[in-house]
């Protein structure tokens, strides 16, 4: 019998697990669950006492060589105690798997487990600790490059624009919306000072849903899947989006913390006032860039949530009020 063609699919933890005692040399009790499924597929591996993540990539989401760069970057930072969850070897020292699914080859890799747990509400207290984990993050990756993607202002906002519009008309107040602001930023990020912002290594990703905290307040970052290179204080601007958006928009509830974590940030690395100006602008900038991951990834991803009414209410209630907070355009 022809098996008919599949697009994704998720492998048998159960099968998984078995794929993994034997790569691995784990227990035979070892244990295998689904977490998580989407772009990535992460599962989580017990074996007695120790913990571990597999994420298996979705066929042609990275490329080999772009996985192969991610370890680099996370075994660099691992060898500079920066608290990240890094990369495991098999017993015959590869770190990249390749599991022949029904849709073709897909990308797996073993991960150390960040011990802890996700934090909705952080404390400004913890907000300063990350920022000083991030700052030392950027020491090392300051400078440094990638064989991955590089953050340009138009991969962000043109190209995700044009993800967009595939779900979201063209006439609608929404779009002008849009529009209008893309113009304004593509405008701005022409004209800055860049001798006076830093460039390197960047996640991308930093924030609650990629940060673990332990009762003792040691945190750890993971999921790099975004690393790439670009200015450095994208990751800063990404992280104060968010603590907007977790705060609910309440200036006295996030302003402090948002002191907080500058703060920590500063006490470890300076942020030049270039790269302070232009938080709010990048910000809206990286709102772009996720509604336009959710855009071109809709078939094994957004698909349970993403339509043109998701994008308008996403719009109204968090672009355009974090535009007007800071009064943009």
């Amino acid at each position: 019998m022809t098996h008919f063609p599949v697009t994704n699919s998720n492998l048998s933890a159960k099968h998984l697990g078995l794929f993994l005692q034997e790569k691995y040399s784990l227990g035979k009790d070892t244990k295998c669950q689904l977490i998580k499924a989407g772009i990535n597929d992460t599962y989580l591996i017990t074996d007695n006492l120790n913990r571990f993540v597999f994420r298996v990539y979705s066929l042609n989401w990275r490329t080999h060589s772009e996985i192969t760069e991610e370890i680099k970057l996370l075994n660099e930072l691992k060898n500079n105690s920066i608290s990240v969850s890094y990369p495991l070897a098999d017993k015959e020292n590869n770190f990249i798997q390749i599991l022949n699914a029904p849709e073709g080859d897909r990308f797996a890799v073993l991960f150390t487990y960040a011990y802890g747990e996700k934090l909705h509400i952080i404390s400004a207290e913890t907000h300063y600790h990350i920022g000083q984990l991030m700052a030392r993050l950027h020491l090392v990756t300051n400078n440094q490059k990638l064989n991955r993607v590089t953050y340009t202002p138009k991969l962000i906002l043109v190209d995700s624009l044009k993800q967009i519009s595939n779900f979201l008309k063209e006439d609608t107040e929404e779009m002008n919306f849009m529009r209008s602001a893309q113009k304004y930023l593509m405008n701005e990020f022409e004209n800055v000072d860049s001798s006076q912002i830093r460039q390197g290594i960047v996640h991308l990703d930093i924030w609650f849903d990629n940060i673990n905290v332990t009762a003792e307040n040691e945190i750890t970052i993971f999921d790099f899947d975004f690393c790439g290179n670009g200015w450095l204080c994208v990751d800063i601007a990404y992280y104060i989006m968010q603590l907007h958006n977790v705060e609910k928009y309440e200036s006295k509830d996030y302003q402090p913390k948002i002191d907080s974590f500058i703060n920590g940030y500063e006490s470890i690395s300076p942020i030049s006032n270039e790269e302070k100006r232009l938080f709010s602008m990048l910000g809206i900038s990286l709102y772009f860039f996720y509604l336009g991951i959710q855009c071109q990834r809709y078939d094994n991803w957004s698909n349970t949530f993403l339509s043109e009414n998701y994008l308008k209410r996403f719009i109204n209630g968090l672009v355009k009020r974090y535009y007007d907070i800071y009064k943009l355009g």
